[in-house]
C-alpha cells in the first residue's frame, strides 16, 4: 500500500472544518484592517531565496527543496529569440543573450516561505505606485526538515505584508503597532486563551554589524563547547546562534552579549513608539532581547506569538520588519513588516477551544426517505431545508428504518426526519430529536424553523 511520504499528511473531516473555520476568521479580520490578497507561485527561483532570506541561514542551508529545470531554461532561450526577432525586423539591435541561457538549467525551488515572493510581486508588478500595500496569502509552504509535532514538510502558512514606498508612510511604526494588535484581535477572535506576545528589536544592519563583532568575539572561545551549528554559525552568521534550541548550549547563550545593547537612536525611539502604541491600545507584550528571528531579511522590531498547548516549539506565528528586503532583491526602497502564521500549529492550539467546537459542524438533521419512490421526495425536502442554511444529510429508500437510524446517529445528526408516502400526503413529517428521544409531527411549512430552534 502506498501512503502519504513522511512529513506530509492528508487532511480529512472532520479536522478540515477547523481549518475553513481558521480560514473564514482570517478573511474577516483581514478585511477590516484592509488587508488584500495575493497569491503567488509555490517554486520560485532558488536565487529569490538566497538573497532574501541569506545563504548561511538554515533554510537556504539546509531545508529548501530546489531542482535544476532545463525547460526553464528553453522558455527564457525562446522569449529571448522571439525579441530578438521582434528588434531586427523593426530596426532595433537586439538584446545580447546571456551565455547562461545558452546551456545548462535554472535553479527552481519550492517555496519555504512566501515574504520574499510576495516581495518579489511587489517589485514585478510596481505595486509601489499604488502607494502603502497591505496583502496577504495563504498557502503550502515546503521545508526538509526533520518532522516534529506540529512541523510538516509540507505545511501552511498565513502570511501577512505592509509594504511601500517611504513616503507612504510605509516605516512608521504606527505600521508595526498596527499589525500587532491586529493579530492579537485575531487570536482572540479564534479563541485561543492565554497567548504571549514577545517583542524585540533586532536593529539596523550597522547595528548589527556591531553586534556580529561583539558576538564573534565572544563565542570564539566558547564554541567548541556548542552543538555542531552553533560551530558553524559562530563563524558564518553568529546572529543564528540564539535560535540554537540544545538544552547544553543555553547556558553559555545566555551569556553572550543581546542586541539591545547596539541599537542606535533611530531604532531605539522606533522600538519605543511600538511598545507606546501597543500599551495604548491595550495589547500585552514581553520583551525577550534574545528573540532574532530565523531570516537574515528582518530589521528594527522582531515579534512571535506563542501558546503553551504546542509544547518546546510553543510559536504560533511570528515575524517582524524588513526594510532593506526590497533592494536586496534589485527594488525599489520599499520598508515593509509582515508575519507568516504556521497554520497547522494553530489549528493545533485551537481544536481544545469552544468555538473550534462550533467550527465542527455536524448536521442539524437527517433526512430517511422509506419506501419506494421516496428518494425523490426527501430530495426535495432537504432542498428546501438547506436553504435555510441548514446543515442536511440524506439518506436512501433502500435502507430499513433501523439502519437510517444507525446511520443519522453515526453522522452525528441532531434530528431525524421521517419521509415516507403518508407523510408526503399528508405534509406533515415525524422528527426525531436524536438525544432526547422525543418525536413529534411537524407541518412542512414549520419544518426549518423547528430544527432551527
Amino acid at each position: 500500500m502506498i501512503k502519504a511520504v513522511r512529513g506530509t499528511r492528508d487532511l480529512l473531516p472532520p479536522e478540515t472544518a477547523l481549518w475553513n473555520f481558521v480560514e473564514s476568521a482570517v478573511r474577516d479580520v483581514f478585511r477590516a484592517y484592509n488587508f488584500q490578497e495575493i497569491r503567488t507561485p509555490i517554486f520560485e527561483s532558488t536565487e529569490l531565496f538566497a538573497r532574501g532570506v541569506g545563504e548561511e541561514t538554515d533554510i537556504v542551508a539546509k531545508e529548501m527543496y530546489t531542482w535544476e529545470d532545463p525547460q526553464q531554461r528553453y522558455v527564457q532561450m525562446r522569449e529571448s529569440y522571439i525579441e530578438a526577432s521582434n528588434a531586427l525586423n523593426e530596426g532595433r539591435t537586439p538584446k545580447l543573450v546571456p551565455l547562461n541561457l545558452l546551456a545548462g538549467t535554472q535553479s527552481l525551488t519550492l517555496r519555504p516561505e512566501n515574504t520574499a515572493g510576495i516581495v518579489r510581486a511587489y517589485i514585478e508588478h510596481k505595486l509601489g505606485d499604488r502607494g502603502l500595500n497591505k496583502l496577504y496569502c495563504i498557502g503550502p509552504m515546503f521545508r526538509r526538515e526533520r518532522p516534529q509535532k506540529g512541523r510538516y514538510r509540507q505545511f501552511y502558512q498565513i502570511d501577512a505584508e505592509v509594504i511601500g514606498p517611504p513616503s507612504a508612510g510605509s516605516d512608521s511604526p504606527a505600521r508595526d503597532a498596527e499589525l500587532l494588535e491586529m493579530l492579537a484581535t485575531l487570536l482572540d477572535r479564534l479563541g485561543i486563551a492565554n497567548w504571549n506576545l514577545e517583542l524585540n528589536s533586532v536593529g539596523c544592519p550597522n547595528d548589527r554589524a556591531a553586534f556580529n563583532d561583539a558576538l564573534r568575539k565572544a563565542l570564539d572561545p566558547v564554541k567548541d563547547k556548542m552543538c555542531s551549528d552553533c560551530r558553524r554559525r559562530a563563524v558564518t552568521n553568529p546572529l543564528r546562534v540564539f535560535d540554537c534550541k540544545v538544552p547544553a548550549d543555553q547556558p553559555i547563550i545566555e551569556t553572550l552579549p543581546r542586541i539591545s545593547q547596539f541599537l542606535d537612536e533611530p531604532c531605539r525611539k522606533h522600538f519605543d513608539a511600538v511598545q507606546q502604541i501597543l500599551r495604548a491600545v491595550g495589547v500585552e507584550f514581553q520583551i525577550n532581547d534574545r528573540l532574532v528571528r530565523g531570516l537574515d531579511y528582518y530589521t528594527r522590531t522582531a515579534f512571535e506569538f506563542t501558546h503553551g498547548a504546542l509544547g518546546a516549539q510553543n510559536a504560533i506565528l511570528g515575524g517582524g520588519r524588513y526594510d532593506g528586503l526590497s533592494e536586496a532583491l534589485g527594488g525599489p526602497p520599499a520598508p515593509g513588516i509582515g508575519f507568516a502564521i504556521g497554520e497547522d500549529r494553530l489549528v493545533m492550539s485551537l481544536q481544545e477551544s469552544a468555538s473550534a467546537a462550533g467550527a465542527l459542524r455536524t448536521p442539524h438533521v437527517y433526512v430517511a426517505p422509506l419506501g419506494t419512490g421516496m428518494n425523490a421526495e426527501a430530495a426535495i425536502l432537504a432542498r428546501e431545508l438547506r436553504r435555510h442554511d441548514l446543515v442536511v444529510d440524506l439518506g436512501d429508500e433502500n435502507f430499513r428504518l433501523k439502519k437510517s437510524f444507525e446511520t443519522a446517529t453515526k453522522s452525528g445528526a441532531k434530528y431525524i426526519l421521517i419521509v415516507g408516502e403518508n407523510e408526503v400526503k399528508a405534509e406533515a413529517f415525524a422528527l426525531k430529536n436524536l438525544a432526547t428521544g422525543e418525536q413529534v409531527s411537524v407541518p412542512r411549512a414549520e419544518l426549518a424553523r423547528k430544527i432551527q430552534g
